[in-house]
């Protein structure tokens, strides 16, 4: 490994002990994650008000949440191969720069296209950060325990970024225009361009190989034409478009993975998956933030345009679950030396799938119970996410960090992004379905009626145009129609969480006798030990 002036790394396999400048890098690389999870908590938050401004479609609004998802989750990869092979702290103090720039682009939308276009930007360029800082950690920190605890530290950006936003997101809500909320990202990121050279080491990879345009292309047309057939069908039932545009995904990803396997330096190495800790750490990964980014999405929501908050107080409540979760996370070193990784997280899925029953639980009268859901939920799943994101780390080789970060955070954002998409139709469909014929009470103006089926949000704009009783009837009706589909898609999370956890259960037994042996003594498994992408 060289640095970028010269310099050699420490061996692959080493345990060299980090010092003050991988400390203070440290705290530079959890700034992108910060901001990322500001982005998605406070543009939850924001929804209403956009909403109420910009005046998008139901699918607008699912577009304008996730298609940053979509398009980072498509992209990590290559920008992981990327960075392997020009740099990583050159990609990302490149990234920070774009990322800036988009957020500038996001806050100053005039209507729903153009947010759309900027949070794709957001998404292209926020690639160039995650598999960076991820990767980075692995060059930085070699020591085992040391490793982990940074980890834990970066994924603890993630859950500050959770408190902050609705905090800050909250102010900005109060003061200034929904836009606003995007701008907190341009001092972390020129913070992160200042700082990163002194403190951040270069690293390339001599091994890595060219990026496969094609294989990036294929990647994002599997993607997106599924997740448009799952919001169609979800918004107006099966029809031949979203059919052909679902099963149009389904092949094109299977010619996806056919090139990978031919290509000497594949976008995505499915060697990797060969190991069964990394692929089903990867699973849970996955499985995880599908379940916390819906919850997220719904609780949001719900806090303001059900129980009536303002966005701060929504933020507030939300805050105690976050907070939990990065104390969780920074236990997790000292947990995971005196239990198995697997039993951790199999355990803690079966805690998000009661977490998620007692969202489902939670009716239009105080929030509670929904509240208690969600803190439970984030108490219990970010820790699981620190041990999968080691697990996966140190299942790859040294050289493949990059690619193997990129799978990582693959993982994390397709899981967020598809658990807003998904579940959000699911939602979407059962508040129409309860809104349908004559559901919503008699005085309703046809425009303001097609406007309240089409959302929550779009009952609440149409209640403000009429009068006392009838706005009344119409918001209690609306309300217990959007109450009804976050149970709906509450219980399926907490099925297929449930499903997780006996899985993994299974899975994590059944690991290798010399890797369990290693983790018990708190290291990773030693190179000879780790599957070699050949």
């Amino acid at each position: 490994m060289e640095t970028e002036k010269g310099e050699k790394e420490a061996a692959p396999g080493g345990a060299r002990r980090a010092g003050a400048r991988e400390w203070g890098g440290l705290v530079l690389l959890a700034l992108p994650a910060l901001v990322i999870a500001m982005d998605f908590s406070v543009l939850h938050l924001a929804v209403p008000h956009l909403s109420a401004d910009l005046d998008p479609t139901s699918t607008q609004m699912l577009w304008i949440v996730d298609v940053y998802g979509f398009l980072i989750a498509g992209l990590l990869v290559p920008m992981g191969t990327v960075g392997d092979r020009i740099g990583r702290r050159r990609l990302l103090l490149a990234g920070a720069a774009a990322f800036g720039a988009a957020s500038v682009l996001a806050a100053m939308a005039t209507g729903p296209g153009m947010l759309i276009a900027a949070r794709a930007l957001l998404g292209v360029t926020g690639a160039t950060l995650l598999p960076s800082t991820m990767s980075l950690l692995t060059t930085m920190f070699t020591d085992p325990g040391q490793r982990r605890l940074a980890i834990a530290v970066w994924s603890g950006g993630f859950m500050a970024g959770g408190v902050i936003g609705p905090l800050v997101g909250g102010v900005l809500l109060e003061y200034f225009w929904w836009g606003a909320v995007f701008l907190p990202a341009l001092p972390v990121m020129a913070a992160l361009i200042a700082f990163g050279p002194f403190l951040l080491p270069e690293y390339r990879s001599p091994s890595a190989g060219r990026v496969d345009a094609p294989s990036i292309a294929l990647a994002m047309a599997a993607v997106l034409p599924a997740v448009y057939g799952i919001k169609e069908i979800a918004k107006d039932g099966p029809g031949a478009v979203p059919l052909l545009a679902l099963a149009a995904g389904v092949l094109i990803g299977r010619v996806f993975i056919r090139r990978q396997r031919r290509l000497t330096d594949p976008l995505l190495d499915l060697r990797l998956f060969a190991a069964r800790e990394f692929s089903a750490s990867l699973g849970a990964q996955t499985a995880g933030l599908f379940a916390l980014g819906a919850a997220t999405f719904f609780t949001m929501q719900y806090l303001q345009m059900v129980i009536g908050l303002s966005p701060l107080a929504a933020g507030l409540w939300t805050v105690p679950g976050m907070l939990l979760g990065v104390v969780g996370n920074l236990l997790v070193p000292v947990l995971a030396r005196r239990v198995p990784a697997g039993t951790v997280v199999a355990w803690a899925f079966a805690a998000a799938a009661g977490a998620l029953l007692l969202v489902a639980a939670a009716g239009t009268s105080g929030p509670a119970l929904a509240v208690a859901g969600f803190t439970l939920l984030n108490l219990v799943v970010n820790p699981a996410m620190v041990l999968t994101y080691d697990l996966i780390l140190t299942s790859a080789p040294p050289e493949r960090a990059g690619a193997a970060a990129g799978a990582a955070e693959t993982g994390n954002e397709l899981g967020i992004a598809l658990g807003v998409a998904v579940t959000g139709s699911i939602g979407t469909a059962v508040y129409r379905r309860m809104l349908a014929g004559e559901a919503l009470p008699d005085g309703v103006p046809a425009e303001a009626a097609a406007s309240a089926r089409d959302t929550l949000g779009g009952a609440v704009a149409a209640a403000d145009g009429l009068s006392g009783a009838d706005a009344e009837r119409l918001l209690e009706v609306a309300r217990e129609a959007f109450v009804q589909g976050m149970q709906v898609a509450s219980v399926l999370l907490a099925v297929l969480l449930a499903a997780v956890a006996a899985v993994t259960g299974v899975l994590f037994r059944r690991r290798p006798a010399a890797a369990a042996a290693q983790e018990a003594r708190g290291g990773a498994p030693a190179a000879e030990e780790r599957p070699s992408p050949r």
